[in-house]
């Protein structure tokens, strides 16, 4: 397979699904400032190339809440993938496994936690939620436990759901009209391949894990209609009092982007935050990601594993995101374009090139360990003072 990078996933993704679920994945809120910060910021620092170090040897693991990991990445929560190919979050998990790496399951994928669970035989993480029927909030932290997973991470950027102005012009978000069904089916009968491994031989089409609540075979327009409705925009820190009741294990915000918030997350016994503006999906102006993290990190001290993710595209933006004190990685939309560009073969060459190219930087920049990665000793003093003048 002849593809490199994840811009040519990202090509080959767009090839292969109907417009309206490629808009999904590839866009963001309003204007996408956001979405563009999370990308440009990223592209802007130098990094610092040295000679003559030996760089025989190269040890990229990790170990992160509890996993012993080949290197400091994971594939992060990604709603709907079983919507890019068959089962996606199947192929997607047991790409992780053979990674040596995390994968995260969204509350809204489409493969429910006992599927994942028993695809790969192994730990992973899951993404929670908190919606106002805590009872089925109890319930879900239950079967999350019950399958194995090893980390609960808590997203808390979505108060209430943003507008998104892709998902309004391809119709997946809007009011369902006759011109619009007209489109969507043409969207589908000319992307023949997608529509029979997705569409004839990838149901349920149901998210799996709110099955419960929704029945089998809800239309995505439910689901806008339902996350709407659910989401429970009163939660405090407070409430996690009832999550602790419920998870005695690694817990994990998703969702942080200011240092206040990040103090406040160790006083109240959170193990881990994800630095993190949801990709660019949800505040439309908000800052991006590597722009906030050494901030955050700063205020974490040794209270937190600051993690994050948001616009990472290569070895060099781990590698600039570890310079900057984050202790892992978590890949989004890299992984949603390898697995629709390329299915669960798609998402194995991605994380082996990732690697590769995180190798290959570190090398350049004299570093043979992530445990050894200092921002001084990788990124240029333009950079530096740039990080720390933001």
């Amino acid at each position: 397979m002849n593809v490199a990078g994840v811009s040519h996933f990202r090509e080959l993704a767009q090839q292969h699904l109907p417009n309206f679920l490629f808009q999904y994945i590839d866009g963001g809120a309003y204007q996408e400032q956001t979405l563009e910060a999370n990308r440009a910021d990223l592209r802007d620092m130098v990094f610092r190339q040295r000679a003559l170090v030996d760089v025989t040897e190269m040890d990229l693991s990790t170990n992160l809440f509890g996993m012993d990991m080949s290197m400091p990445v994971g594939l992060g929560p990604i709603g709907l993938a079983g919507m890019y190919r068959r089962r996606g979050e199947t192929m997607a998990a047991r790409a992780a496994v053979r990674a040596g790496l995390p994968f995260v399951l969204s509350s809204l994928a489409l493969c429910d936690l006992e599927e994942v669970g028993a695809a790969i035989n192994a730990p992973f993480w899951f993404q929670l939620y908190v919606v106002k029927d805590r009872g089925f909030v109890r319930d879900l932290i239950q079967r999350a436990k019950d399958v194995g997973c090893t980390a609960l991470f808590h997203t808390v950027d979505v108060p209430v759901t943003a507008v998104r102005w892709r998902d309004i012009r391809s119709g997946l978000s809007a009011q369902p009209s006759f011109a619009g069904g007209i489109k969507w089916w043409w969207e589908i009968l000319t992307h023949p391949s997608w529509a029979w491994d997705v569409g004839v031989m990838g149901k349920p089409h149901g998210c799996g894990n709110l099955t419960p609540v929704m029945g089998k075979n809800p239309k995505l327009n439910d689901y806008w209609k339902w996350v709407g409705q659910n989401l429970d925009a009163s939660i405090t820190w407070k409430d996690y009092d009832f999550i602790r009741e419920q998870w005695d294990g690694p817990l994990i915000i998703k969702g942080i982007m200011d240092p206040e918030d990040a103090r406040t997350a160790a006083s109240v016994g959170i193990d881990g935050v994800v630095v993190t503006n949801h990709g660019g999906r949800q505040l439309d102006g908000a800052p991006s990601t590597i722009s906030m993290l050494p901030r955050i990190v700063e205020a974490a001290g040794d209270k937190l594993a600051v993690t994050m993710d948001g616009g990472v595209r290569s070895g060099g933006d781990v590698l600039k995101a570890l310079a900057c004190g984050a202790k892992g990685v978590f890949l989004g939309r890299a992984w949603a374009y390898a697995l629709a560009g390329a299915g669960e073969k798609g998402v194995d060459l991605m994380l082996a090139q990732i690697r590769q190219e995180l190798a290959s930087e570190m090398a350049m920049c004299g570093v043979t360990s992530v445990q050894d990665i200092r921002a001084q000793d990788v990124l240029d003093p333009r950079t530096l003072r740039d990080i720390r003048d933001v």
